[in-house]
């Protein structure tokens, strides 16, 4: 394992591939056992570009300070401003946006019903471990920000 892979949270499944199968599971599920909802397409599209935005604009600021959204790559800096002064987690705000925003465009309920198990699974599997991986990297620093700024929102 190189060092650089060592330093890191050690996020064992992308986070985007948590979504999308839950996503795709739902659709599935929807095919066999269609449970239809009323016209939710306005919404789902303002959801969708809503966690766009979101998801959009926290990357570029991992960009501008030279630092990985990947979770199983080693952080360089601790992102504090944009939507990181609402949420802890804007990517993942903005990846629960999106799929909730897609299954009501699609006007499809099985993937609304999977999102909780989605987000318990990226709670759990993912972000503890971040949380954990940045405790350890940015100590004081990082529990500051951690009692400033709520996990999701």
């Amino acid at each position: 394992m190189s060092e650089e892979r060592a330093d890191s949270p050690k996020v064992r499944i992308p986070p985007p591939l948590v979504f999308a199968g839950a996503l795709a599971l739902g659709f599935a599920l929807e095919r066999v056992f269609p449970l239809r909802r009323r016209k939710a397409r306005l919404a789902g599209a303002a959801l969708i570009a809503a966690g766009a935005v979101l998801g959009g604009w926290a990357r570029i600021l991992f960009l501008k300070r030279g630092t990985t959204v990947l979770p199983f790559r080693p952080a360089s800096a601790l992102v504090e401003d944009g939507p990181f002064r609402i949420s802890r987690n804007p990517i993942y705000v903005g990846f629960t946006a999106i799929y909730a925003g897609t299954s009501l465009l699609r006007r499809s309920t099985w993937p609304l019903l999977l999102l909780p198990g989605v987000v318990l699974v990226i709670d759990s599997m993912v972000i503890d471990r971040e949380e954990a991986y940045l405790e350890r990297r940015f100590g004081e620093d990082y529990l500051a920000y951690k009692a400033k700024v709520h996990r999701w929102l």
